[in-house]
Order: structure tokens, then sequence, then C-alpha cells
């Protein structure tokens, strides 16, 4: 699997753009600012972007949404219960600021229990709110990847003091992600730097009180 990662925004956010090792076919995972830097990208590595998979909807995670999907055609998977936030994304940005950002209606919705066969991969969507009321992580089992949005950091976690935070909620997304897959899957969240399942569960201070 070739990954490619971008920071953008004010909030140093995480997008990446992914494929099998030379297919021209990619997927976009939450982009979030910068549209001319993440469409540029697509076009200088020949890309036909089959789809815009969100995490969520905060608007760090969605900013480039509506320009990447009009000029690539690509439709945006959205979590359901976040689709109104989508559709509406000013009312939901919780500073001045910010944006403006352009709304998106999306054309597919996820919930968590899906498997999607996009661009050659089966890609295994997790429901793991906490962070956000709808959050979902997007798994690709066969790679050994999983892109996990908000939830999991590198040495940290997903805030909870947001509009729909939960810090319990949160924790049992935590132990979904981190006892249901193996130690050596790689993570690539929404922010900081990629690491892997077993390195978090060691060091990660906020999993330590994950009950047994």
């Amino acid at each position: 699997m070739d990954v490619r990662a971008f920071t953008v925004g004010p909030v140093a956010e995480n997008s990446y753009i992914f494929r099998r090792d030379g297919s021209d076919e990619a997927l976009i995972i939450d982009p979030g600012e910068e549209a001319p830097l993440l469409l540029g990208a697509i076009e200088k590595l020949g890309l036909d972007l089959k789809a815009i998979l969100l995490t969520h909807t905060h608007f760090d995670h969605v900013g480039a949404v509506a320009p990447v999907a009009r000029e690539t055609g690509a439709p945006v998977y959205c979590p359901e219960l976040e689709v109104p936030v989508l559709a509406d994304i000013m009312s939901f940005v919780p500073w001045p600021g910010f944006g403006p950002y352009e709304s998106w209606d999306a054309e597919e919705t996820v919930k968590g229990g899906e498997k999607l066969e996009l661009a050659g991969f089966e890609i295994d969507v997790l429901f793991t709110p906490g962070h956000s009321p709808g959050h979902v992580t997007y798994v690709v089992a066969d790679e050994g990847a999983m892109f996990s949005g908000d939830v999991l950091f590198q040495g940290s976690v997903g805030r909870v003091d947001l509009p729909g935070g939960d810090w319990e909620t949160l924790e049992e997304s935590l132990r979904t992600l981190v006892e249901g897959h193996p130690p050596e899957t790689k993570v690539y969240p929404g922010h900081m730097g990629i690491t892997t399942l077993g390195a978090e569960r060691e060091s990660n201070p906020f999993l330590s009180g994950l009950k047994s």
C-alpha cells in the first residue's frame, strides 16, 4: 500500500491519499484543508480518486471536502450521524476565525459494520464514537493499516470537550481498536505522527486505564 500523508490547515490535520502499489485508483481520508495542495498531489500522481472517506466532520477534517469532491467527482462517505454537520459546516465551527468552509451533501453514509470495496481495497468500517458522536475508523486488515481519525494519536487520544464528546465512550472505542487488532497494526491518525497499536498500548498514558 502506498500512503501519502499531508499535514494541512491551522491545526495541523493529517489527510491521507492511499492506493495499492502501482495502481492509479486511490482514496483520500479526511481532506481537511488546502484543497489545491491535495488536488495537485492527485494530479501529479495521475490518480483516479474513487472515494473521499471521512472519519468525522469536525471542521479541520472536512474543510476541503467540497472542492476535492467537485473537482474529482469522487463520492463522499460520511458517518451517518454527522451528515447534518457536513451539510451545514459553518454552523458547527466552534471558534471564530476558521473558514469559511463549503458545506457538502454526502453521497454515501457509514455507521460501522460495513465492509467497503473501493480502489482494490477491502475496508472495514468501525464505529468509534467518543470524540464525536458518529466517528468511524477505517481498517485495511490485509495491509495492517488503520486510519484512526481523532480517536487514537501517537501518545495521546482525541479530546472529549467538544459537543458530543464523552470519555467513557471514547475509552470503549479505544478498547475496540487496541484489543481487536494486532499490535503491529500501523495507525495513521488525524493529528501527530504515524504509530502502531502495540506502541500505544505500551506507552500511551491514556490507554493505561482500559479496564481488563
